[in-house]
């Protein structure tokens, strides 16, 4: 009896040594493979360097437009703002016009250079500037709007010059807008999807961010888990950018007793 009871426990150990794999199986799909990683790393790069490129001149924009009386400023203001109103598809296309290989810039500078925009990261991270740029200029300037222009006239009757001005008196001011710019502006960069897709395609590891991940896993086959996390992933860093973005505004405005 003793040695009918020991084969039924033998026999039992290995059901239970499946139950437990079973169970683990989740956990293992929790992880995220080489291509989800690849695609977030991807998307944070072209983020970064999209607010690098475009940062200075979004700073000039929004001087000009607030602290210059220009003939064209109603023009230039719309111009500026134009991504926010236009369809991405059509700010690809008509990026792919001008930067491709027969287009009139790009052409130039591969012609020139060898730099080559379309099909590589380097033309996503300037599809995404282009379409993020309206909201660091709309950031800085909202900023700029909100110094009191007597700060720079005394400065200037102190002797400052231009740049003394600028350096000393107003880019300290305009710091809150910059940041909160810049980081807004790279949380929409990680979602963007439309000017990139159409002026870079979705290659994978050179231009596929997490947006095109997420639409290459919903257009695949048993893709709904990878499209999940990567839809769980981006929902997580848009939402980080926002809350750092509104907190390092009111950090700096404190530190400057506004």
């Amino acid at each position: 009896m003793l040695k009918t009871f020991t084969a039924r426990a033998k026999r039992r150990r290995p059901a239970r040594r499946s139950i437990l794999a079973r169970h683990a199986v989740p956990e293992r799909r929790m992880i995220l493979t080489d291509a989800e990683v690849d695609a977030v790393r991807l998307s944070l790069s072209i983020a970064l360097r999209s607010v690098l490129f475009s940062l200075p001149l979004a700073v000039a924009v929004a001087w000009l437009l607030t602290r210059r009386a220009l003939r064209g400023r109603l023009l230039l203001d719309a111009l500026v703002h134009l991504p926010l109103v236009l369809p991405p598809v059509v700010v690809g296309y008509l990026l792919l016009l001008l930067f491709g290989m027969r287009g009139p810039i790009g052409g130039w500078l591969y012609e020139n250079f060898g730099i080559q925009l379309v099909f590589t990261s380097g033309g996503a991270a300037l599809a995404t500037a282009v379409m993020s740029f309206p909201l660091m200029v709309r950031a800085i300037r909202i900023s700029l709007e909100g110094i009191d222009s007597g700060l720079e006239d005394a400065a200037r009757t102190l002797g400052a010059g231009p740049w003394d001005r600028f350096f000393t008196v107003m880019l300290p001011l305009m710091l809150p807008g910059i940041l909160a710019g810049a980081v807004t502006a790279f949380a929409a960069g990680l979602g963007e999807f439309g000017a990139v897709i159409t002026f870079v395609s979705n290659i994978p590891g050179e231009t596929r961010t997490l947006p095109l991940a997420l639409y290459t896993a919903l257009q695949t086959p048993g893709g709904d888990a990878m499209a999940a996390r990567l839809a769980t992933i981006s929902f997580s860093l848009g939402l980080l950018g926002l809350v750092t973005a509104e907190f390092i505004a009111r950090r700096v405005q404190r530190m400057l007793g506004r």
